[in-house]
C-alpha cells in the first residue's frame, strides 16, 4: 500500500509533463531567432504535405467511327514515376482488346530528394525551437551550438534552393506528359482518319504549385535565419559583462 500523500503512479506523468511546460520560456518566441524557428516549422509541413500527398488526374475520350465513345481516365501522383502508370488504349480497328501503354517519365527524383529536405527540416527546426525554448542557457553558454546551428543554417538554406528549383523543374516537365494533348499524341489509334480523339479531364496542379512555392519561401526563411543565428555566435556575439564583485573580491585578495 502506498503512504498517506503519496503520489498515485498515474499521476508523474502529467506533473513530469507540466515540469516540462514550465520550463518552456514562451517569450523568446517574440524574439526573431525563435519567431523564424516556428515559421521554418510550419513552412516545411506545408512544403512536404503538399508535395507527398498531390494526385491528379488526365484523360482523353476516343471515338471510333460507328461504335461509342471510349473514355480514358489515368490517375498519378507523388512519387511521379510516371512511367509505371499503365492505362487502355482501345483498338477501334477489330474492337478488340485495348492496348496497354504507359505514361512517360520519371520525376520521382526532385520530388523525392524537396519531400525528404522538408522532412528533416522539420524535425531539425523543432530539435532547435525546443533546445533554444528550455535550454536557452545551454545555447548562450556553450560556443560550439550557435555554430552547429548556424553550419546547418546555410546547409539547409543552400539545399532548399537546390530541392525547390530541381522540384519546379521537375514539376513542369510533369505538366508537359500528363496533358491531355499529349496522350492524344502518344496512342496511334488517334493518328486514324476516322477516328475523333479529343482531351478530356485536365489535370489540376495547384497543390503542387503551391509546394514549390513553399520550398521557395523556406529558402528565405532559412537565407534570412543566418543571420540572427550568426549573431549568437562567438563571431558576433558581444562579451558578456563581467562581474564587478567578482572582480572587488579578486582585488581585496591581492
Amino acid at each position: 500500500m502506498s503512504e498517506p500523500g503519496a503520489p498515485a503512479a498515474g499521476d508523474k506523468a502529467p506533473r513530469l509533463q507540466d515540469r516540462v511546460l514550465r520550463g518552456l520560456h514562451w517569450g523568446r518566441l517574440q524574439e526573431p531567432l525563435g519567431f523564424i524557428k516556428v515559421l521554418e516549422w510550419l513552412f516545411a509541413i506545408f512544403a512536404f504535405g503538399s508535395c507527398g500527398s498531390f494526385s491528379g488526374e488526365t484523360g482523353a475520350t476516343v471515338k471510333c467511327d460507328g461504335s461509342g465513345m471510349t473514355v480514358i481516365n489515368i490517375q498519378f501522383g507523388y512519387p511521379f514515376r510516371l512511367y509505371q502508370i499503365p492505362f487502355g488504349m482501345p483498338n477501334c480497328e477489330d474492337e478488340a482488346e485495348a492496348h496497354i501503354l504507359y505514361l512517360v517519365g520519371d520525376f520521382s527524383a526532385p520530388a523525392e530528394f524537396f519531400v525528404t529536405l522538408g522532412v528533416f527540416s522539420f524535425l531539425y527546426s523543432m530539435a532547435a525551437l525546443v533546445l533554444y525554448l528550455r535550454f536557452h542557457s545551454l545555447y548562450t553558454e556553450n560556443t560550439k551550438l550557435p555554430f552547429i546551428d548556424f553550419c546547418v543554417t546555410i546547409c539547409f538554406a543552400f539545399f532548399w534552393l537546390v530541392a525547390a528549383a530541381a522540384w519546379g523543374k521537375g514539376l513542369s516537365d510533369v505538366k508537359a506528359a500528363t496533358r491531355p494533348s499529349t496522350l492524344i499524341s502518344a496512342m496511334g489509334v488517334c493518328q486514324g482518319d476516322e477516328v475523333l480523339c479529343s482531351a478530356g479531364t485536365t489535370p489540376a496542379f495547384g497543390l503542387a504549385n503551391i509546394s514549390v512555392l513553399f520550398g521557395f519561401l523556406n529558402f528565405l526563411l532559412w537565407a534570412g535565419n543566418c543571420w540572427f543565428v550568426l549573431r549568437e555566435t562567438p563571431w558576433l556575439r558581444p562579451p558578456a559583462p563581467r562581474d564587478s564583485a567578482a572582480e572587488q573580491g579578486a582585488i581585496d585578495k591581492q
